[in-house]
């Protein structure tokens, strides 16, 4: 027992530590040299990231959101995998990535999403789900124009296909845990959404939106 502990600690930390990285903070520093804040919130932000810097720019940001994702997850997997519980290992990483996204230590446990965390949790542990969440909560994001609730349905099909098609229980538990973690969140959103008073977003390019040349 003692042995597992030392291994789900620093898996346990590594993953919080890399979801609370945000990757707009990443990019900013490393890949586009300015201040990506700067270009506004929501759709704002969206529309105007894509003015700049195009869909190029817009999978390097992706990548940068991958990797992060996906590197606590690969030594949870590798760190369990010496016991032989390598998916358990991917499968915890991955619920500690996401906790760290939606209550991240370095920004007041103020977080977003973390979808990107859940999906890329979910297909390190079986592909097939991993799948069935992004292109179900991509789809339902596109065509409602809701981006909360294609994380909300993503997040519940997270849930429910983790009972159906992932065989070993530990890690069963865990992606159950990640997408109840997720709803849990956007309890918020769901209330708006409810409500009519959710915002939806759009990619029209916001002409009212002013520019500094030192972006």
């Amino acid at each position: 027992m003692n042995v597992y502990w030392f291994l789900l600690l620093p898996t346990a930390l590594a993953a919080y530590l890399f979801g609370s990285l945000r990757s707009t903070v990443l990019a900013s520093n490393f890949v586009f040299h300015r201040s990506l804040a700067r270009l506004g919130k929501g759709s704002v932000w969206l529309s105007n990231f894509l003015r700049l810097y195009g869909v190029p720019g817009l999978i390097k940001l992706a990548l940068i959101e991958l990797v992060k994702d996906l590197l606590p997850v690969l030594i949870g997997g590798w760190l369990l995998g010496t016991r032989d519980h390598a998916i358990t290992g991917r499968a915890f990483a991955g619920f500690c990535t996401t906790l760290g996204a939606l209550y991240p230590a370095f920004y007041r446990f103020r977080g977003g999403h973390a979808a990107a965390c859940a999906v890329v949790a979910a297909i390190s542990v079986e592909s097939s789900l991993g799948i069935a969440v992004l292109v179900v909560g991509a789809a339902v994001a596109w065509f409602s124009r809701y981006e909360s609730l294609g994380v909300i349905v993503g997040a519940l099909v997270l849930v429910a296909a983790s009972i159906l098609l992932v065989d070993d229980r530990p890690a069963m538990i865990l992606c159950v845990l990640t997408g109840s973690l997720i709803l849990l969140r956007h309890l918020p959103a769901a209330f708006r959404l409810l409500t009519g008073r959710e915002e939806k977003f759009s990619l029209k390019e916001d002409l009212s939106y002013k520019f500094d040349e030192r972006l």
